[in-house]
């Protein structure tokens, strides 16, 4: 569950990060989003352009975003709405955002995006994994809508050409 202390504080042993690590949350739609994140007309017509896709957008979080998934200072959250197929029926089957980081390990130059990889790595750490077959390698990319214009902060797999 979104809220789920444990289940966060698992992520970040997992991915061996502090409590100041980034999540990202993943709605199944726009109108998700809007629960989530503050969004005016102008960074709704940005997400619709862009979702769903390889992008993650940080924006101001709402009431409704537990306070240890915000970022501690900024209190902003990274949202995404992904094409993925296995993704999208996860989110409708589950009614709510699915909390999610890049599953990079320390030490690791790439994120770990095989399945067989990921089961090798980390079998005695998580209680499942699904096997759709191996992930983009790339990361998403990831803009800042909280200022005036959208900010680059990860060139990834997404075009930002058109946001900025």
């Amino acid at each position: 569950r979104l809220g789920d202390k444990a289940a966060a504080e698992r992520i970040r042993h997992i991915r061996q990060t502090d409590r100041h690590h980034n999540f990202t949350l993943v709605c199944r739609d726009l109108s998700e989003i809007a629960t989530y994140a503050k969004v005016d007309n102008q960074r709704y017509r940005l997400l619709k352009a862009a979702t769903p896709g390889p992008f993650t957008f940080i924006l101001q979080a709402t009431h409704e975003v537990p306070r240890r998934l915000q970022h501690p200072r900024r209190k902003t959250i990274g949202i995404r709405v992904p094409d993925n197929v296995i993704a999208r029926a996860l989110l409708a089957e589950s009614g709510e955002p699915i909390m999610s980081c890049t599953l990079s390990l320390p030490g690791d130059d790439w994120p770990l995006t095989d399945p067989q990889d990921i089961a090798e790595r980390l079998s005695k750490e998580v209680d499942l994994l699904i096997d759709g077959g191996p992930g983009q390698r790339e990361p998403t990319t990831v803009l800042d809508l909280t200022g005036d214009a959208p900010a680059l902060i990860r060139q990834g797999l997404g075009d930002a050409s058109p946001f900025l």
